[in-house]
């Protein structure tokens, strides 16, 4: 159980998100014996191949067939197992999304996946090896929960938790060299409860994985140096999204930005919209991520900054946002 912790990641600053997620893992499934791992030939790569020496008889390794990986996860939790299954977010979205969605998803199986190289953290390998379209595909598979966390600390977390979650969920991180967002493990998280990182009056970025970083050194610059006062909230869970922090955010700013490694269309920006419009209430709302086209080749950290994605691409951002008017005087207690 999550609780039963007892790793120490005081050194988590010089390990990747993958080396922390397979340590706790591994600390996870000395407790849990029904725990399960299975990879592609990715061992190294997701760094689930830490399970792998631990407990190597646990320990599945299919060869280049994700798709029939996922299927056999299926398999293995319908007899009572807890199948942990890692790989690329690429090839769990999209090569084998019809496994996902009708082996996994649609008998509402307990597979925990963790798929790395998220969003462009793998810019130089190619477009191929990008993917910013998955947290569109899994979220629109019913029974699956998404998390995307902003560092490794927060991915020991998410990984507890999501093992104590009954039915699938899908865990999305990076290639692992992001730097850490959280100073240690003493934070509260819980699945479908946003964070709140920063806090402000004037203008709201709803963030998630990499770009909450981003957007914390965004909201410090302006804070200092313009006297802005930006919140910012970490919503690490895409879904089940906490409506409530979104609404308290549109009530008490009435502009709100989210910002993304992925597509802007049908990810964070999607979810926190749809609630927005359920809602009724109006605000200035900007969605920062790629545009709908195939991001370009190039190391991460130039991918963010290419697509405004960055600090200093959000402040340009904010600072655009904070000039767009909104009904100041619109009374909605008056709605029915």
């Amino acid at each position: 159980m999550a609780e039963g912790l007892t790793w120490n990641i005081s050194d988590a600053d010089h390990m990747t998100a993958r080396e922390i997620y397979g340590e706790v893992l591994t600390q996870i499934g000395a407790q849990r014996p029904d725990i399960v791992a299975l990879t592609a030939d990715l061992a190294g790569s997701t760094k689930i191949g830490t399970f792998q020496k631990r407990f190597p008889e646990r320990f599945f390794n299919v060869g280049i067939q994700e798709a029939n990986m996922f299927s056999m996860a299926s398999g293995m939790a319908a007899v009572g197992l807890t199948p942990v299954v890692s790989t690329f977010a690429v090839f769990t979205s999209l090569r084998a999304a019809e496994q996902v969605r009708t082996d996994i998803d649609y008998q509402n199986r307990n597979v925990k996946i963790i798929a790395t190289h998220g969003g462009t953290s793998f810019g130089q390998a190619g477009t191929t090896h990008h993917c910013t379209e998955d947290i569109a595909i899994l979220r629109s598979f019913a029974n699956m929960t998404v998390i995307v966390p902003a560092d490794g600390y927060e991915t020991g977390k998410a990984v507890a938790a999501a093992i104590e979650r009954p039915g699938p969920v899908y865990i999305r991180i990076g290639r692992g060299f992001e730097p850490p967002v959280h100073t240690s493990m003493d934070f509260d998280f819980t699945i479908g409860e946003a964070i709140e990182m920063h806090e402000g009056t004037d203008l709201t970025v709803i963030a998630c994985g990499v770009t909450v970083l981003q957007a914390l050194e965004a909201a410090r610059f302006l804070k200092k140096n313009a006297g802005l006062s930006v919140r910012v909230i970490n919503m690490h869970t895409i879904k089940p999204i906490d409506e409530q922090a979104v609404l308290k955010a549109v009530t008490d700013t009435r502009r709100i930005i989210t910002v993304e490694d992925h597509n802007v269309s049908g990810g964070l920006g999607t979810a926190v919209a749809d609630v927005i419009a359920a809602s009724g209430k109006g605000c200035a709302f900007k969605k920062v991520g790629i545009p709908d086209r195939y991001a370009i080749v190039g190391y991460p950290d130039d991918l963010l900054a290419y697509y405004g994605m960055d600090a200093n691409g959000l402040i340009e951002t904010i600072n655009e946002l904070m000039r767009r008017d909104f009904e100041e005087d619109e009374d909605w207690e008056d709605e029915a």
